[in-house]
């Protein structure tokens, strides 16, 4: 069974259904872009993979030794999160707490985590730094640690490369890339369909209509035709 099923999903709130019959499945080592227009559901879909919001209908199941407790989560940065007065160390420590559970002490092995962590994302040298000191690339790093912190499994990243100037953008995605190439699936909200064309195994676009499939179907497919061609349309 792959890790995550949705069938005939349906997502809303407010009992309004923005989007329903969602029909897909992410299997270990997937590379999942989700694309789509403003308002279409995406961030919606995202909080209901990782059960923040109850399906409008149909079902989530995860399968192939996945736990719920086991998805990371990178959500979109907000100003005050990017202020928040704490180093990078206890950041990333507190991505140990939905694995191990809440308590006012890290263990030996939460520890020896968080710093492996730290320096598969490069950023040891700014374990005692505080964090809203940081550039946004150093933060997306820190925030990218806490969540692996959380799994070893999948990565769900809400636009996360988000204000970030091309140079940082690019590096973020070939970390993204190899975090993949070593193992972590990931689930991916992007508005950059020419990234999301370039790393993804797999497309899910939402909107009016909906499409499913590898990266080469997407491509071969009117949906994402069209949408390939608004996209490249908005950026003349």
């Amino acid at each position: 069974m792959a890790f995550i099923t949705a069938t005939d999903l349906s997502l809303g709130y407010e009992s309004q259904i923005i989007v329903k019959n969602l029909n897909f499945s992410v299997e270990q080592g997937d590379y999942l872009c989700i694309v789509g227009e403003n308002g279409s559901g995406k961030t919606t879909l995202m909080k209901t993979l990782l059960h923040l919001r109850k399906p409008a209908g149909g079902q989530i199941l995860t399968g192939d030794g996945l736990a719920a407790n086991e998805i990371g989560y990178l959500p979109q940065q907000t100003v005050v999160q990017k202020d928040f007065p704490a180093s990078v160390m206890e950041i990333v420590l507190s991505g140990c707490q939905g694995r191990y559970g809440f308590r006012p002490f890290y263990k030996k092995e939460e520890k020896l985590l968080a710093c492996e962590n730290m320096e598969r994302m490069g950023i040891s040298d700014l374990a005692g730094r505080c964090y809203r000191e940081l550039s946004g690339g150093q933060q997306q790093r820190v925030l990218l640690a806490r969540a692996l912190c959380a799994t070893r499994k999948v990565l769900l990243l809400d636009e996360p490369v988000a204000g970030l100037d091309p140079v940082v953008t690019s590096q973020m995605y070939e970390l993204i890339a190899k975090l993949n190439t070593e193992g972590v699936t990931i689930i991916m909200i992007s508005h950059d369909i020419a990234a999301a064309l370039r790393y993804a195994s797999h497309i899910l676009h939402i909107g009016d209509t909906v499409f499913f499939g590898t990266r080469e179907e997407y491509l071969a497919s009117s949906e994402g035709q069209s949408f390939v061609s608004e996209q490249k349309g908005g950026e003349a």
